[in-house]
């Protein structure tokens, strides 16, 4: 870490495709933030990468990337199949590590980096950006506070159309295709902010000839009776919206709820309120990235906006799904 707390924490970013550079982007906006390191497997997409975004160091191997003493924390944008490689290479080498969402393929290979952080005293964190949304912040902490009652049901939907073309990454059990892992860890992750880890999982998929699930409905339930009904599709647009209904009132996020823009509350004998976000930053992956910040200022491995025990709890939930519509990864 940077000799003072108030230095620009200095960023290394693994990877070079469209979240690396969408990440580093975002980063800009965050004076105390510094990208000093770009890792890949390629030396030329490194210094590609590098000169894009003015960044000093371009490393053509992950090795010699997580060898680098100067970078403070890195950012995993590889692939998700690769994360457990990358995120332990890393970690293993003594650096603090955001990795993109999912951590990894499964609940096992999560908790093996988790393991790897607290024994190498680093900090860790999955990059759920969500979580660190300001306005997602605000929607939890009014359902928290009982703005719409007791919660009853809690749904959330993440589809895109397609079609994708053979062998691409979402199609391909290798590198963990399917819809569960790219778009429904978000519904499921809304879910459980709200309400933890359910009791139990039901799910129910359409699989691709591949052999990875492309549409996919999943009913969660809580020992309290609240139930989670989420669906998530690589074949399907979807609104992307999501809703809280409670014994009280509900909550309507009309679209793109992992970032919303705003949500509204409906309360019976009330004008429904709409919360908006402030814009700017707030829609970005900066707050995100700002928390990281914090927690190294302040010495935390782990952040409380994203811990990791809730990280694992996604997990697992999505482990049972894809156990449950039989879809099985290389290895497992």
């Amino acid at each position: 870490m940077a000799d003072t707390k108030t230095a620009p924490v200095r960023w290394g970013v693994l990877a070079t495709g469209a979240m690396a550079a969408a990440f580093t982007e975002d980063l800009r906006q965050l004076p105390d933030a510094e990208v000093v390191a770009v890792g890949s497997r390629s030396a030329a997409s490194a210094r590609s990468f590098a000169d894009r975004f003015g960044i000093p160091r371009a490393h053509g191997s992950w090795a010699e990337f997580a060898a680098d003493d100067q970078v403070d924390v890195v950012y995993v944008a590889a692939p998700h199949s690769e994360h457990l490689r990358a995120a332990g290479m890393c970690l293993e080498a003594g650096r603090a590590v955001l990795c993109e969402k999912p951590l990894a393929l499964s609940a096992r290979q999560a908790g093996e980096l988790v393991a790897l952080a607290r024994k190498r005293d680093v900090f860790l964190m999955e990059g759920m950006w969500m979580w660190c949304n300001p306005l997602v912040r605000r929607l939890a902490a009014l359902v928290a506070d009982g703005a719409v009652g007791e919660v009853r049901t809690v749904a959330a939907d993440f589809g895109l159309p397609g079609p994708f073309p053979p062998g691409h990454r979402l199609l391909d059990p290798a590198r963990g295709g399917g819809a569960l892992l790219d778009l429904g860890v978000y519904p499921v992750a809304f879910a459980q902010l709200l309400l933890g880890e359910p009791e139990r999982v039901t799910a129910r998929a359409t699989l691709s000839a591949e052999g990875v699930d492309t549409h996919t409905s999943l009913l969660l339930e809580w020992a309290g009776g609240a139930q989670g009904l989420l669906h998530c599709s690589v074949t399907a647009d979807t609104p992307r919206a999501a809703s809280v209904s409670g014994t009280g009132g509900w909550i309507e996020v009309p679209e793109s709820f992992f970032r919303p823009d705003h949500f509204v509350l409906h309360r019976p004998g009330r004008e429904p309120e709409v919360f908006r976000s402030a814009g700017g930053p707030d829609d970005t992956w900066a707050p995100q990235a700002a928390e990281v910040m914090r927690c190294l200022r302040a010495g935390e491995r782990q952040s409380p906006l994203v811990p990791l025990e809730a990280t694992l709890g996604v997990l697992r939930t999505v482990d049972a799904a894809r156990a449950e519509v039989g879809v099985r990864y290389p290895g497992e």
